[in-house]
């Protein structure tokens, strides 16, 4: 038996329950892993409130991404052996001292890289790795505008697109994260609760709008969002933290300037094991060099999930969270 986080019915962060729970042996292309962290993402509430159906029905363990030594393998597993530091991202079961994983979303993990770095920045940091590299390819001298910049993936991407030599705008909720977003590459601060982003982009950017914005808010900053984009420029809606966005007329894009929207997600960039290990490389090189380090301002005890899902909501967090068994 051992620790983990699970969901037995749909809802607010109080469903969450700390209890044993067994752990077979691993199966065939399995291992099974003693973590030593896992991190925390809105992904997870989308979970934990059904808006996203969990593929294993009813009870599951929740979370999405971590790291941790194999300790076991199953049949048929050839790249991946016992001890070695791996880290992933995969449909549910991270908040849990061991875990069973298909051994092909197993990413062995640099020498460079802490566990806790890993279950910081897997799902956050290879977010932003297909965000800025192939959604959309930022370049030097381009206008981008990343909302919520001091959140989790906000940081990383705000310091990855400076990396990049683009002019980084970033709307924030408070002015201490706009002070936290501007020590992470941010260039520009927008407080989108007192000012009028959109206003504020054309202001910013002498009128030229910005080549692409990334958008994990959602239902809140659209459609303002398509008011910052330059014509034949590139929306981006890769979250949902205030909601879904809802349903609308796609006429709008030719309105606005001929721009195109798209709703990408991790699970079909990195569908294939080389682009999985390909978008990783790209991660882990970027965090080793120092060009983009992986803040983690919030630690919780694994029986501490609800809290740390209550403060995740209630907007008190800044980059990434994770817990620790």
């Amino acid at each position: 038996m051992v620790a983990a986080v699970r969901v037995h019915k749909h809802g607010g962060p109080e469903v969450l329950t700390y209890e044993d729970i067994d752990i077979p042996p691993p199966g065939p292309g399995q291992v099974r892993l003693r973590q030593h962290a896992a991190g925390i993402n809105f992904i997870d509430t989308y979970f934990r409130m059904g808006m996203y159906p969990s593929p294993v029905g009813l009870p599951f363990v929740s979370g999405n991404e971590g790291a941790g030594e194999v300790i076991a393998v199953g049949p048929g597993v050839t790249d991946i052996k016992v001890g070695d530091r791996v880290g992933y991202v995969s449909a549910l079961g991270a908040y849990a001292v061991e875990r069973l994983l298909a051994a092909d979303r197993a990413v062995k993990l640099p020498d460079q890289i802490s566990y806790e770095q890993a279950a910081a920045m897997m799902l956050k940091g290879m977010t932003v790795q297909y965000l800025l590299r192939r959604t959309y390819k930022v370049q030097k001298g381009d206008n981008v505008l990343i909302h919520a910049a001091a959140g989790g993936v906000g940081l990383i991407a705000s310091q990855w697109a400076n990396h990049l030599g683009a002019n980084v705008i970033g709307t924030v909720g408070s002015k201490d994260k706009a002070e936290l977003a501007k020590k992470n590459g941010v260039h520009h601060t927008i407080l989108y609760r007192d000012e009028d982003f959109a206003a504020k982009v054309k202001e910013i950017t002498g009128g030229k709008l910005c080549e692409v914005v990334y958008d994990g808010i959602g239902k809140a900053t659209f459609p303002a969002s398509l008011d910052c984009i330059k014509p034949l420029g590139m929306f981006v809606s890769y979250g949902s933290a205030s909601g879904p966005v809802d349903a609308f007329n796609i006429n709008i894009l030719q309105t606005k300037g001929s721009l195109f929207a798209t709703r990408p997600t991790l699970n079909t960039y990195a569908a294939k094991r080389e682009d999985l290990l390909a978008i990783a490389k790209d991660l882990f090189d970027v965090v080793a060099s120092g060009a983009v380090k992986i803040p983690i301002n919030q630690k919780y005890a694994l029986k501490d999930a609800q809290k740390a899902h209550r403060d995740l909501e209630g907007r008190a967090t800044t980059g990434s969270t994770i817990l620790v068994p």
